[in-house]
């Protein structure tokens, strides 16, 4: 099912927009910036607390609460076992032994796709041609129909209940306890079978006809033939049998550390794992979260830049193999522009937070140049007199 829309947009509707699209370029450059050099202070900040927690972590055996330890960073590994069992409150569905159950909620519903086609015209107009496709799916969440090109025929229902994780309140690790939403990410998910007793008791809840269907619910007439706002829900469970912890001794919990610096240090994994392990498992996320972050504020500078520049392109397309040229060259410019000003914001934010170490690798840059000239001053009449 599909409709085709043509549409054209005057010249000086595109000059409008662009130049609209000029100052979200000059916000997006800022802001990419920003967030450049802030990078480089959350993650040399990050790398700072885990050395130091590394150095004072003390490893202790988690069937005893010392009390010389309160205030301390700790180690510790353990047999885990929740205080609690993880209860979907709506549904009554519960998972004995688990430290966390998980509902995930499907709705067979229309989904809209739109495919374009532009071509610039001679006086800078530009036709679009978009095709609208609708189609039927089982998705997550709810597709908004209101906001469909073709709205008609295509509504969506709402949502009577979306997807939602349970977590028990806490658990015990030996003698500590930790809360749940700590211990909850760690575990091993599997498929949870839901029962005829469950089905009945959502059927009641949802007023609707509820099947059982390969361990889960199915909310509908007929499984083999969906209708659109039919759901399919089902439950996964996370079970945890060891778990580890770096973390502050508080009273018995094991609450976050506060480093020197401020920053907060609450290390866990699943399983047996010495503090050294997860120290460097904590270092390699903080390098790779400051690499992703580094490479999104290069997109958002090139994106920003390639939005700033893209006026130039509208302006040309009076005569559109110009406006082709223009928007060729504005490219390039964007990314020579991206590939200085990046770097140069990394840098700006190295210097700010390591001041010291900057300035060393600067003067030890300087001493090699100036190395490298005096001994070329030196060879210089040696070579001469040669000749």
């Amino acid at each position: 099912m599909s409709f085709t829309e043509t549409t054209r947009t005057s010249w000086l509707a595109r000059l409008k927009n662009a130049l609209i699209g000029a100052v979200i370029g000059i916000i997006l450059v800022i802001a990419a910036i920003w967030a450049l050099v802030w990078n480089e202070g959350r993650s040399i900040k990050a790398y700072r607390a885990l050395t130091e927690g590394a150095g004072v972590v003390v490893s202790v055996s988690a069937e005893e609460i010392a009390p010389s330890n309160e205030g301390k960073l700790i180690h510790i590994s353990g047999k885990l076992t929740p205080g609690g069992v993880p209860t979907d409150p709506e549904f009554g569905i519960a998972a004995d032994g688990a430290v966390a159950i998980r509902r995930e909620v499907e709705m067979y519903q229309w989904v809209e796709k739109s495919e374009s086609r532009s071509e610039t015209k001679l006086g800078g107009s530009e036709q679009t041609v978009t095709t609208y496709t609708y189609s039927r799916e089982w998705k997550s969440g709810r597709e908004d129909s209101g906001d469909f090109r073709q709205p008609e025929g295509h509504e969506n229902p709402d949502l009577v209940v979306d997807g939602q994780s349970f977590a028990i309140d806490s658990a015990k690790v030996g003698a500590f306890t930790v809360s749940g939403e700590n211990v909850a990410g760690l575990g091993a998910e599997t498929d949870l079978r839901l029962t005829e007793e469950g089905a009945r008791r959502a059927e009641r809840l949802l007023s609707r006809t509820v099947h059982l269907d390969r361990g889960g619910f199915y909310v509908g007439s007929d499984p083999s033939q969906p209708r659109v706002g039919d759901l399919r829900i089902r439950y996964n469970r996370a079970d945890l049998a060891e778990a580890s912890f770096v973390a502050a001794q508080s009273g018995g919990w094991l609450k976050p550390f506060t480093a020197s610096n401020g920053r907060e240090i609450f290390l866990s994994a699943a399983g047996e794992a010495n503090a050294a392990t997860m120290f460097d498992a904590a270092q390699a996320e903080n390098t790779m979260i400051m690499w992703l972050i580094r490479l999104g504020g290069i997109v958002g500078l090139l994106v920003g830049f390639s939005l700033f520049f893209s006026i130039l392109g509208v302006i040309a397309d009076v005569v559109p193999i110009a406006g082709s040229l223009v928007r060729f060259g504005t490219g390039l410019i964007a990314l020579v522009l991206t590939a200085l000003v990046g770097p140069l914001a990394i840098a700006i934010g190295w210097f700010a937070y390591r001041p010291l170490l900057s300035l060393g690798l600067v003067a030890c840059g300087v001493l090699v140049a100036f190395a490298v000239l005096r001994f070329r001053r030196r060879m210089m009449p040696r070579v001469s007199a040669a000749n």
